[in-house]
This record gives structure tokens, sequence and C-alpha cells, in this order.
């Protein structure tokens, strides 16, 4: 596993994987099925792997969390960097600081929280976890009232933030008031698209972020690390073309559960399975494994198999 500080370089390497956590029916960790996936993954090129949301880090007991980031840092290449998340609550990040202080990770991403929470408080705990854990965190903005602006950029000028992963949903990517404030105020270098392929040329091209996060790359992965490079030769046509192979999965991720479709769409691909999801969340209903299923095996058929 890659245990330098996280730069640049590192953030526009890669397209940042985002996957599912491979489960057996009793809910404990498929260390074979994570294997399977990761070597997909790193087959495929990508370099840089997050667990967080879809990961369902938010509901991973505390007894499990050492082994499992013990179980990650060793399934990875040498040259990987693996992002393991904490929280969203105060008291379980500053539990899991401690485990992160004492690994070699470089970072661990603070999950967003939904409720309660107040600009002020988040910053606080971000300025609480980063001192527990000795090292920057990677901030996640999912809602664009997260946090102000100018809160994010003073974080930033303390030292304490290794990334940005933004990923509030506009309607229009392209009309985008709060991203358009945040760009002015924190360094660009620090910020990664965090919606997949959808917005990642609108966010790349025209508002200069450095990199993006995917989680239908966990089926297709060669495609979407083409679609990196395409962007960052600004041959923004032929990464249109690329995009459109992912947007009938990302239909159905929006139009049914982000998480639950990732999650099944990988097992239903082919790729790994991925088993039961872990309370609090569920799997499709057959008539969304209907619907998702042709989808991720023409995803993986266009994207060349598996790549493991």
């Amino acid at each position: 596993m890659k245990t330098t500080p996280i730069t640049k370089a590192d953030l526009e390497r890669s397209v940042i994987a985002v996957p599912p956590l491979a489960r057996n029916a009793d809910f404990s960790l498929n260390k074979a099925a994570n294997l399977r996936l990761i070597k997909h993954l790193e087959g495929g090129g990508v370099k840089n792997i997050m667990y967080g949301g879809n990961a369902n880090f938010y509901h991973a007991p505390l007894a499990e969390y050492a082994g499992l980031l013990d179980f990650l840092a060793e399934s990875v290449g040498a040259d990987t960097w693996v992002l393991p998340s904490v929280g969203p609550d105060y008291g379980k990040a500053m539990e899991q600081a401690k485990v992160i202080k004492a690994s070699a990770y470089p970072t661990a991403m603070l999950l967003p929280m939904t409720f309660p929470y107040t600009d002020a408080g988040i910053a606080t705990g971000v300025r609480h976890l980063t001192d527990a854990m000795g090292k920057k965190a990677v901030v996640y903005i999912k809602s664009a009232n997260y946090l102000k602006p100018e809160t994010v950029a003073k974080l930033c000028d303390e030292g304490r933030v290794a990334s940005i992963k933004y990923a509030a949903v506009m309607e229009d990517p392209k009309v985008d008031p709060y991203l358009s404030e945040l760009v002015k105020v924190v360094n660009r270098d620090l910020l990664v698209s965090g919606i997949g392929e959808r917005p990642a040329i609108v966010h790349l091209r025209d508002f200069g972020l450095t990199g993006f996060t995917s989680g239908s790359v966990c089926v297709a992965p060669r495609g979407s690390m083409q679609l990196l490079s395409l962007l960052k030769q600004k041959k923004y046509d032929e990464a249109e073309t690329v995009r459109a192979r992912y947007i009938p999965l990302e239909d159905c991720r929006d139009g049914i559960s982000p998480i639950r479709v990732l999650h099944d769409a990988v097992t239903l691909a082919g790729v790994a399975d991925m088993g039961p999801m872990l309370p609090m969340l569920t799997g499709l209903e057959p008539a969304e494994r209907a619907r998702v299923e042709p989808v991720a095996k023409a995803l993986l058929a266009a994207d060349g198999g598996y790549a493991g």
C-alpha cells in the first residue's frame, strides 16, 4: 500500500474508485470477493481506492475496524493508495482516529453528517480529528450548505485538509454557485469531483478540479481510466463518447439508490459476489435487479471483461 503523503500528482494519476464491500451471509467480511474486486480495479489501471459510503463504512462495527484496515492494506499493490473513512459522528470518528494514527495510512476521509451538525461544529470536529490522527483529513462535501467556502478555506490554510471530495448534486453541474465560490478560495489542486462520471467532464473542464471519484469504475475500470486520460489531454469530445457508456448504470443508480445499485451491480455484472448489504441498508428488489443486471453486464462487456 502507498503510504506517502497525498499530493496533487496522486489525485490526478488515477480515478478514485469508491467500491462496495463484500460480506458473507452472516455479515462477516468476504475477503476473497473483496480481493477479487481489488484485482479487477488494479488490473484496469486504478491506483486510488476509497472505502466510504458505497462500502457502508457508516455502519461498520468499531470492533472490526482495525482488522478491516489491516486487510485492505495487505490486499493492494505497493503503489495503490487506499483511503479509509471515519465517522460520520464525532464519537465514532475519534475512536477510529486512534486506529488511523497507529497505522501507515496517510489520511482518512470524514464521512458527511446529515443531522445534527453546524458549520462551526464540523470545523471543530475536523480540527479534533486531524489532531487525534496526527494526519490531514479528506473533507467530504455532499451538499452545498454543508460547509461555508470560507470555513473550508480556513481548514485548508491550517494545513488540515489532504483533499476535498465535492459531491453536491446540481440539476445542471455547469450552474453551481457553491462550487464557483469554493474554487475562488480553495486551491483547486485539493478539489476532486465526487459524483462519478456524470459531472466529471464539467467539473474538470469548467471548474478546474483535479480528478474524480467513481463507483461505476468498479464494473468498468479501463473506460473510466480512459476518460480521466482524455480529460487530462483536453480531448473533450472523445471524453464524452467514453462517458456515455457509463450513463445507463448511473441512471439506475440515480433512479433507485446509488449505493444499493452499485453493490449489486458488481455482483450482477459478474465481477465479484458482494453478498448482502450490511444493515441499515438492503439489496435490490427483484424488479430492480432485473433492470440493473443487463446494464451492468453490458458495461463490463464494453470494458473488455474482468481485468484481474
